[in-house]
């Protein structure tokens, strides 16, 4: 029995690493939203970071700044879902579908 535990320690040490390297290449990965027809696009990594927020100068209309703000929060927001889709999608490629126990999350993740 204490052989059991020891593959099964071993495998979630594999496991850990693999999901530490995959954290790293997320950094990597980038993913965009654009919203009002391109005006406003947003940036994100795989880590949920948002890295860039663009405007076309036509969108800058100092008599309608809450028409700004709301295309740049749509951009903003879809870009993290998307950035937190495409994590969850290389986590079930590592993981092999495999639903983590009570809902556990890795730290950084989700």
């Amino acid at each position: 029995m204490a052989k059991g535990f020891g593959d099964m320690m071993k495998q979630a040490r594999v496991l850990q690493e693999k999901m530490a390297k995959m954290q790293e290449e997320l950094g990597d990965k980038i993913v965009e939203s654009s919203v009002g027809g391109g005006m406003v696009v947003a940036k994100a990594n795989g880590r949920q970071e948002l890295l860039s927020i663009d405007l076309e100068p036509e969108v800058v209309d100092p008599d309608d700044i809450e028409m700004l703000q709301d295309l740049i929060v749509a951009a903003v927001n879809d870009a993290l879902k998307r950035s937190q889709e495409m994590a969850a999608e290389e986590m079930s490629k590592l993981t092999g579908g495999l639903k983590l126990p009570g809902g556990m999350k890795m730290p950084g993740m989700f």
